[in-house]
């Protein structure tokens, strides 16, 4: 350093000033560089020692798991525990993500046959109480939502950010995807199919309750899952720019359908929709009042069609009320 000074004096006085802004900008420019880069190099460390999982369900999916698994493989998760749902002589996910399975990234747990309304809750609950220990944050998604960051490739590289440091959970929302108009399945990528946002409200008191799915820091005691969106209202929570949340429920503060969401593809094409319902909410089952409630919000985020009527008609039954979707298209014409 003294060599520098010296330097310095030297220049100053015997060269032009110009001379000597460009010396010291040189020097400047090699000690910042070496403060920048164990700057960098202590972010790298923190992000090689995060780690992180997801926690998932599935039934009679096997369609959309290779997709859903490399979404998060693409943001850099380090495990996904896959709850197997199906039933015991059902379809096996085994078939289509064997080689995720191999390498470490997948990992299946047996939960075939099992059946109830508490199915669900037991599922994610469980996942949290035997896992918590072994990862900073756990990811509670269902395999038709996707994970999106803006600006990041890596979901390490946002959670090590400190605007999260007193958030117990990360509450994101939902961006409801829209059926595109398609009425039947296609053997292409949901993101390629699903191209167009829904209506991202769901009925409620206000009916303009924004949904989040939410992800809670691991090492925590005595949490008791309860909820499928907050998970646990006890947790302190915070939005996805991690401002805290002064809302007790499922919304959240300012719904961002910008820069950090969940893809919610709930519905896809009818004849999906049709699908999902025939093999029953795990939540909350399958009966007449859950399947009317669950075709209106099919309609909520999609456009009503003719189409789209006479398909749920035909292979659900008659039995529930279309006759508000036949008035509503009456009313357009």
């Amino acid at each position: 350093m003294k060599f520098h000074i010296y330097l310095m004096f030297i220049i100053n006085r015997y060269f032009n000033s110009i001379f000597l802004i460009k010396i010291f900008l040189f020097i400047a420019n090699i000690y910042l560089s070496k403060y920048l880069r164990n700057i960098e190099l202590l972010k790298n460390y923190r992000i090689s020692n995060l780690k992180v999982c997801v926690c998932t369900l599935g039934k009679e999916e096997n369609r959309y798991i290779t997709e859903f698994v490399e979404n998060y493989d693409y943001y850099g998760v380090d495990k996904i525990y896959l709850y197997d749902n199906n039933d015991i002589d059902g379809e096996r996910f085994e078939n289509v993500i064997g080689k995720y399975i191999e390498k470490g990234l997948v990992e299946i747990i047996d939960w075939r046959g099992v059946k109830g309304t508490s199915t669900y809750f037991g599922i994610i609950d469980s996942c949290y109480k035997t896992y918590h220990n072994q990862y900073d944050w756990l990811l509670f998604y269902e395999i038709d939502e996707f994970l999106y960051l803006k600006n990041y490739k890596n979901i390490k590289s946002y959670l090590i950010n400190d605007r999260f440091n007193k958030c117990e959970s990360i509450q994101l929302n939902w961006v409801h995807m829209s059926d595109n108009n398609q009425i039947f399945y296609e053997n292409k990528p949901l993101n390629e199919r699903f191209t167009q946002v829904g209506k991202n409200i769901v009925k409620g008191r206000s009916n303009k309750i924004c949904f989040v799915k939410t992800m809670i820091r691991g090492h925590l005691k005595g949490i008791n899952i309860d909820d499928n969106h907050v998970l646990s209202k006890n947790l302190s929570a915070c939005n996805g720019f991690g401002e805290k949340s002064t809302i007790k429920g499922v919304r959240s503060i300012d719904p961002d359908f910008e820069y950090y969401y969940i893809k919610h593809y709930y519905t896809k094409t009818v004849q999906e929709f049709v699908e999902k319902i025939k093999r029953g909410d795990l939540l909350r089952g399958n009966n007449k009042t859950i399947v009317e409630w669950a075709i209106e919000k099919f309609f909520i985020i999609n456009k009503i069609t003719l189409k789209k009527i006479k398909y749920l008609q035909k292979h659900l039954g008659k039995k529930y009320n279309y006759s508000k979707y036949f008035n509503k298209i009456e009313k357009e014409v």
